[in-house]
């Protein structure tokens, strides 16, 4: 079906086509030094502060969706088949955005440096009709962006205020347009943009992924760039060959059948929530604090998986809930045990050519219980020091077929085999062969100390958090182990 040159995108309502570009260009940099448009600020570049939010328009099942992307982490040809939203788009000072408006009526911009990714995840919000206006909505919309000046009541009140109105503004009027637009571009044709000996390539189907792949295989996958856009921005890694996952047709799948999920390895943190909700509360809270709303938006669970972090936090609860890997090199394809796939640190089962294709999660049996924890030291968007997952089948009030997955505990996630096959028989009430399955993680493992906790503190919290979900399980009431409310308090200015 032939080959394309230029990645093709909307700005400002018109059609762009942009080519020449090398494969590591992001597209903080093309908005503010090709195109000028200097709103877009320029932080922490590594997708922690927020300053640098955009909003990319992009068709979730025929309808355009509006996310918050971090643009200094986000490559350049990775915005190929989207709308390109910039805080210079959506209002100007005789007619702001709403909420615009009501940031400046409630003096929520004070340096302003900040501000614009501030009304950029607030217009995708604004766009989000689904989502009340509730204080609690407002501030995880708003985990991923830094406020310097400590501003955030005005802040949240200017947002409150704005989705209280009515939810339409100038782009909702040419949705369908944008619509329209959109559908055009899916050609399902292969892209390849080269600049000399590199290459940027997003490859239209899993078979041309993996040809492609297997002819490269010295190339830099890139999923959501969450992480790889760090190897570029903070690591200064050169990266002549990349290959983008986000055009493969499939690869973001998500099937489901009476006892499991199929999920694809390019699907989002985001298209994946509702399913993650829907097998367990903890695992819900967890999926939503790995990041920030711009990096759920983006990063993928397969890129999670295949970059290997022992302190990843979506490794854990899936092999907790018996998670096998899909990998395919080539025509062939092997399923793996997902635990399997870490050998050690900074090393995975996988190929040259080879790549995570999806995730095989099944469904818990009914007598199988669950339970998630993530003890970091900020709670929102911030990486874990442990992550606990556990899972047991209960029958007749007796613990048996543990699996019990950490992160943060070795060199890669790891199950905690003494403490499991010490758990296995036991009765749910029995204190005391309880409490000596807990000193069991003492053999299982010799956490690191380094600048997130110290070894000490590590093995003490992987005590604490399966003690926690052991005491859970035996009867004693959530409320006495659970905090709750905390959220929805009234935040603290200053």
């Amino acid at each position: 079906m032939g080959t394309r040159t230029a990645i093709r995108l909307i700005r400002k309502g018109k059609t762009v086509e942009v080519d020449g570009f090398a494969p590591t260009d992001t597209l903080l940099d093309h908005l503010r030094i090709t195109e000028g448009a200097v709103g877009t600020k320029e932080g922490c570049c590594e997708g922690d502060c927020g300053a640098c939010t955009i909003a990319l328009g992009r068709l979730r099942d025929g309808r355009l969706v509006y996310e918050p992307v971090n643009a200094c982490i986000t490559l350049l040809g990775m915005a190929d088949g989207a709308e390109i939203v910039t805080v210079e788009d959506i209002g100007h000072p005789d007619d702001p955005h709403p909420i615009q408006e009501c940031m400046a009526r409630h003096h929520a911009s004070q340096c302003g440096f900040c501000t614009p990714g501030i009304v950029m995840a607030l217009f995708c919000l604004f766009h989000e009709r689904k989502a009340p206006g509730t204080r609690a909505v407002v501030n995880e919309w708003l985990a991923g962006n830094l406020c310097r000046c400590t501003g955030y009541r005005p802040i949240v009140d200017a947002a409150i205020d704005a989705l209280s109105r009515p939810r339409d503004d100038a782009f909702s009027e040419k949705r369908t347009k944008a619509e329209s637009l959109l559908q055009s571009f899916d050609d399902a044709v292969d892209l390849v943009i080269e600049l000399e000996s590199r290459f940027f390539a997003a490859p239209s189907s899993i078979d041309a992924l993996a040809k492609l792949y297997g002819d490269h295989p010295d190339a830099t996958l890139v999923a959501g760039a969450t992480d790889v856009g760090l190897w570029i921005t903070k690591a200064l890694k050169d990266m002549p060959k990349v290959i983008w996952l986000g055009r493969v047709a499939g690869l973001d799948r998500i099937e489901q059948t009476a006892t499991s999920f199929l999920i694809g390895a390019a699907c989002t943190y985001s298209d994946a929530e509702d399913i993650m909700a829907s097998i367990d509360p903890d695992l819900a809270e967890i999926w939503r604090r790995i990041g920030s709303k711009q990096v759920r938006a983006s990063g993928t669970i397969g890129g999670n998986i295949a970059n290997g972090s022992p302190i990843g936090d979506t490794p854990p609860p899936l092999i907790a809930l018996g998670a096998k890997l899909e990998l395919r090199r080539g025509e062939a394809v092997r399923a793996i045990p997902l635990e399997e796939f870490f050998l050690e640190y900074g090393r995975q089962d996988i190929e040259p050519g080879e790549f995570v294709s999806g995730i095989l999660l099944p469904k818990p049996a009914p007598d199988r219980v669950f339970r998630c924890h993530k003890i970091s030291k900020r709670f929102d968007q911030d990486i874990s020091s442990v992550l606990g997952a556990f899972s047991f089948t209960l029958r007749d009030g007796v613990l048996s077929d543990p699996i019990l997955a950490y992160g943060g505990m070795a060199g890669t996630p790891k199950r905690a085999r003494k403490t499991e096959a010490a758990l296995d028989g036991v009765p749910a009430d029995d204190a005391e062969r309880l409490q000596a399955a807990l000193r069991c993680l003492e053999e299982d493992f010799r956490p690191l100390d380094d600048h997130r906790a110290s070894a000490e503190y590590r093995l003490d919290v992987a005590k604490a958090l399966l003690g926690k979900a052991l005491a859970e399980i035996g009867g004693v009431t959530t409320d006495k182990t659970r905090l709750r409310g905390f959220r929805e308090a009234e935040p603290v200015d200053g």
